[in-house]
C-alpha cells in the first residue's frame, strides 16, 4: 500500500479498536423470517422486509413475466429510452394509493432525496431539517447548496423558532423531516409540523421509508395516518422496505412531480430501475389495497414482542413502531450482544456511531409479519439469555 493510503490502514484500525468495525454477514438464502448466513439457520431479526414481501409469491411471479416480456435491464435512464409502461403504471397506481396528484419513482428511496431536495432549493435558499433526520435528507441538503438549519428532534417550537430567526434572510424555504425515524421507531409530530409551515408559507417535505407500508389505512403511509392529506407538499419514500422490492418514490403535488421529471439528477443521469422491479412494486400495491391483513400482522406482533422485551427488562427507547431499539449504550457491547445473539441462532446486528450518537449503541430489531409466535418466542428466549449472560438484565 502506499504511503498515501497509509492512513485508510490506521483509521480502520481505529475502527476495530473501538468496536465500530461493521462486519457485514453474507446471505446465500431468500429474505424471510429465517436466513441462511455462513451455512447456518438463523432468526432474521433485522430486515426491512416489514410485511414479508420479499419473496412472496405474487411479487415473484409478476418479476418473472416482466422479464419475460421487458428482458433484465432497462437499457437507458428514464428520459432518453429507459422508460416504459409498467414504469407509467406504477407511478399512476402509487399516486392513487397516496392520494396525492402525482408520484415518480427513482432507484431507491436515497436517491428520490437527492433528486429532491436540490432540485427545490439552492444557495439562495434554506432548509430546516430534523437534527436526526436519515443520512439521505442530510446529503440532499448538503448538494443542494442552501444553508441548514437543524431544529431539535420532532420539536415543532423550535422549528417555529428556527424560522423566525432565519427564513427572512432566504429566498426560499423548506421543512424537511423523516415520518418515522429509523433508529429511534418514533413519529414526527406531522399536523403541528404541519400548521408551522402553513403558518409561513413554506413547503413540507417528509421521508415516510419507514412509514409506507406501516402506518395508515394499509400501510398508506404517515400524511393517511395523520389525515393530512393535501397539507404535506411532497412524500417521499421507498420499495425497498415494507414493499419488499427496490427504488424510491415521490408523491404529491403534479407541478412539483413534473419539475423533478426535468431536473431531478438521478432520474436525468442514472439508469432506470428494471421492468422486474416495477412489475414486483405493481404486485406489492395490489395486495395492500386488496387486504389490511399483512399491516395488521405486523403491528400485532410488534405490540407482543416490545411487551415481552419490556418485562424482560430492556430498555427499548421511544419507539412507536414495529422498530424496536434494545439500548445497550457502548458501541463494543452492542456488537458483543450481536454476536452472541448469532450464536444463539438469532440474526440482529448492532448499531452505533456514526448511524446513532456515542453512547447510544444498540439491536435494532426489526419485526415483521412474516414471523409467527414460535419465531418471535425463540427471539425472546436468546435475547433473555444473552441479556443475562451479559449483565444487560437480571
Amino acid at each position: 500500500m502506499s504511503k498515501q493510503l497509509s492512513w485508510l490502514q490506521e483509521e480502520i484500525q481505529t475502527l476495530k479498536d473501538g468496536g465500530l468495525y461493521n462486519e457485514i454477514r453474507t446471505i446465500s438464502s431468500p429474505q424471510g423470517p429465517w436466513l441462511v448466513i455462513d451455512g447456518k439457520d438463523v432468526l432474521n431479526f433485522c430486515s426491512n422486509n416489514y410485511l414479508g414481501l420479499a419473496n412472496h409469491p405474487r411479487l415473484v411471479e409478476a418479476a418473472k413475466k416482466a422479464i419475460e416480456q421487458y428482458g433484465v435491464g432497462p437499457g437507458a435512464v428514464r428520459t432518453i429510452s429507459g422508460t416504459n409502461d409498467l414504469h407509467i403504471e406504477l407511478e399512476r397506481r402509487l399516486a392513487e394509493f397516496k392520494g396525492c396528484e402525482a408520484a415518480l419513482t427513482f432507484q431507491s428511496g436515497f436517491t428520490a432525496n437527492l433528486a429532491t431536495i436540490p432540485a427545490l432549493v439552492g444557495k439562495d435558499d434554506v432548509i430546516f431539517s430534523d437534527r436526526l433526520n436519515h443520512a439521505s435528507i442530510i446529503d440532499g441538503c448538503r448538494l443542494s447548496g442552501a444553508k441548514i438549519v437543524a431544529y431539535e428532534h420532532n420539536d415543532p417550537g423550535a422549528l417555529e423558532d428556527a424560522i423566525k430567526e432565519h427564513a427572512s434572510s432566504f429566498r426560499r424555504s423548506l421543512i424537511v423531516t423523516d415520518g418515522v425515524f429509523s433508529m429511534d421507531g418514533d413519529i414526527a409530530p406531522l399536523p403541528a409540523l404541519a400548521e408551522v409551515a402553513r403558518r409561513y408559507d413554506i413547503l413540507l417535505m417528509v421521508d415516510d421509508a419507514h412509514g409506507e407500508g406501516v402506518l395508515g389505512k394499509g400501510g398508506r403511509g404517515i400524511v393517511d395516518h395523520f389525515g393530512l392529506h393535501g397539507e404535506v407538499d411532497i412524500e417521499v419514500g421507498t420499495m425497498s422496505k415494507a414493499f419488499g422490492v427496490v427504488g424510491g418514490i415521490v408523491a404529491g403535488d403534479a407541478a412539483i412531480i413534473e419539475w423533478l421529471r426535468q431536473r431531478g439528477r438521478p432520474f436525468l443521469f442514472s439508469s432506470a430501475v428494471t421492468a422486474a422491479d416495477a412489475a414486483a412494486c405493481l404486485a406489492a400495491v395490489d395486495l395492500l389495497e386488496e387486504s389490511t391483513e399483512l399491516v395488521d400482522k405486523l403491528w400485532a406482533n410488534a405490540r407482543y414482542f416490545k411487551s415481552e422485551m419490556k418485562r424482560l427488562g430492556f430498555d427499548t427507547g421511544v419507539s412507536e413502531t414495529p422498530i424496536t431499539p434494545v439500548m445497550l449504550g457502548e458501541a463494543p457491547l452492542a456488537q458483543q450482544f450481536s454476536r452472541e445473539l448469532f450464536e444463539e441462532g438469532v440474526f440482529a446486528m448492532a448499531i452505533g456511531f456514526p448511524t446513532v450518537a456515542k453512547g447510544k449503541a444498540r439491536i435494532r430489531v426489526m419485526i415483521s409479519a412474516a414471523h409467527d409466535n414460535d419465531d418471535l418466542g425463540k427471539g425472546l428466549d436468546a435475547f433473555a439469555k444473552v441479556g443475562k449472560k451479559l449483565g444487560v438484565i437480571k
